[in-house]
């Protein structure tokens, strides 16, 4: 209730008079302000993820699964891997390991994939590895399935929410893999076996074009990268599309 002062009129009656009591008041206001202030910065510095990705192991066998971002994950046959990325991540990679062997503290090797002999990656994987590539931004995604480090293990990337399709590389790749292109556990890519311009597309005064190896991964994986300079093979989605990777759809 408001404090009052009692005033006379002149005709001898007397009116209380409500008296404000600013400093109470301004106090409510300065309060009021500083939640106002703190809710502001919460948002502002929290962590704002702009896709998940679900990560499914359908294959018969454990994978390995690895992020670049975002580490590593056994999965048994079966089993998801939760994967939450932020925006404006602009060079993002989601590959599969396979015949790891690692100790209690995540240190050990894999055939196929390797990450710095570690469970937990903070790097690439070393190839053979089929690549699904992304990059997140605030105003699109852009995504693709690679094969420029060769191919390991078969894949699907679809959107769970947005208006976009998906990508699948899911051909036996491995099994009918030249013999010169042949590694344990999968199938390189003509560069890592050579390593000469012709098929890495390293020198930019020389032409690089489809060779008979990289026809043999398009005829297996027609919407898949198959050498640097590949015709563009990526999808394009709205930001904060989320999406699922199975491996061995």
């Amino acid at each position: 209730m408001l404090n009052g002062k009692n005033v006379s009129s002149s005709n001898g009656s007397t009116t209380r008079v409500p008296v404000k009591r600013s400093r109470t008041k301004m106090s409510s206001i300065l309060l009021l302000l500083s939640l106002i202030l703190s809710l502001l910065l919460t948002l502002l510095l929290a962590p704002t993820h702009a896709a998940t990705f679900v990560v499914v192991n359908q294959c018969t066998y454990t994978v390995w699964a690895a992020a670049s971002p975002g580490g590593g994950s056994r999965l048994d046959p079966g089993q998801t891997w939760f994967l939450s990325v932020a925006q404006n991540t602009s060079s993002g990679r989601i590959w599969g390991r396979t015949n790891c062997n690692f100790d209690a503290n995540g240190h050990g090797r894999c055939q196929t994939g390797d990450c710095d002999q570690q469970l937990d990656c903070s790097g690439f994987g070393s190839p053979p590895n089929t690549l699904v590539e992304f990059a997140l931004f605030s105003y699109s995604d852009f995504l693709d399935i690679s094969l420029v480090n060769g191919f390991n293990l078969p894949m699907l990337l679809r959107p769970i929410t947005g208006l976009c399709r998906g990508i699948r590389c899911s051909d036996d790749i491995n099994g009918q893999c030249p013999d010169k292109l042949k590694a344990p556990g999968g199938c390189n890519n003509p560069c890592t076996v050579f390593n000469t311009t012709e098929y890495c597309c390293n020198n930019k005064s020389v032409s690089c074009g489809s060779t008979a190896y990289s026809q043999f991964f398009k005829d297996k994986c027609p919407d898949a990268y198959t050498y640097p300079l590949d015709v563009p093979a990526t999808i394009t989605c709205p930001s904060g599309t989320n999406y699922k990777v199975t491996f061995c759809p």
